[in-house]
């Protein structure tokens, strides 16, 4: 009967998958796992708010978000768009490259300076967009389009998480370092961190691999749609 606790990640698959409300979905699996497990009501609402109280400043990235929107609306995606275009031989793979190099040392550095929803979706991508239509001398087609914004979050993705571990008092050095150490393994926190520097540099040749590809990729369409 220990099992039917874990009932809440049943429902939040399935609310999840069938494309519910986030919240309804999350407040239900809780609520339902609470009277399960025998906890009743009053405790279990008390769990909640406790658990939002303590988690509250989780929430404070939602307010990136109308500022996203704001800029946006006043032409901020346009205007990028227009500072890429005047640039002869630019490219969408030479975009993300750069980007690469510049995320991958904010990062490793603890600088903060990008994420998906603060400069990829706003910035990185309309440049990037640019770049692409200005090699092809017209608009993306949909495939064209969505396979570049995989990409552009992809290469965020590489830089943030690859690099971030060769700042030594990042908290995912400080983690490895208290499992190792609890493992009876007797690592430094700069030891953690130089060991990260050769994976960092790897990631970032192959995303220059990568993002190559997709340039030629876009070449060779542009030639057989041009015949």
């Amino acid at each position: 009967m220990e099992y039917w606790k874990l009932i809440g990640i049943a429902i939040i698959v399935v609310g999840f998958t069938l494309k519910f409300d986030v919240l309804a979905v999350v407040l239900t699996a809780g609520i339902v796992t609470g009277f399960v497990a025998g906890i009743n009501f009053y405790d279990i609402l008390t769990i909640l708010g406790q658990s939002f109280v303590n988690n509250r400043l989780m929430s404070i990235f939602l307010i990136i978000f109308p500022v996203i929107a704001i800029i946006e609306r006043y032409g901020l995606k346009e205007r990028a768009g227009q500072l890429i275009g005047r640039i002869k031989n630019a490219s969408a793979g030479k975009i993300l490259s750069l980007y690469m190099v510049i995320r991958s040392i904010a990062s490793a550095l603890n600088i903060r300076i990008g994420g998906h929803v603060q400069f990829i979706r706003p910035l990185i991508l309309p440049m990037s967009e640019a770049a692409a239509e200005n090699s092809k001398c017209e608009k993306l087609t949909e495939n064209q389009t969505d396979h570049l914004k995989g990409i552009s979050a992809a290469v965020e993705n590489y830089g943030n998480f690859f690099a971030q571990n060769c700042f030594p008092a990042a908290s995912g050095v400080v983690l490895i370092q208290g499992t190792m150490a609890e493992l009876g393994y007797d690592v430094t926190l700069q030891s953690i961190a130089t060991a990260a520097i050769p994976i960092a540099v790897i990631t970032v040749l192959l995303t220059f691999i990568q993002v190559w590809i997709y340039d030629k990729r876009l070449k060779k369409s542009i030639v057989k749609e041009k015949r």
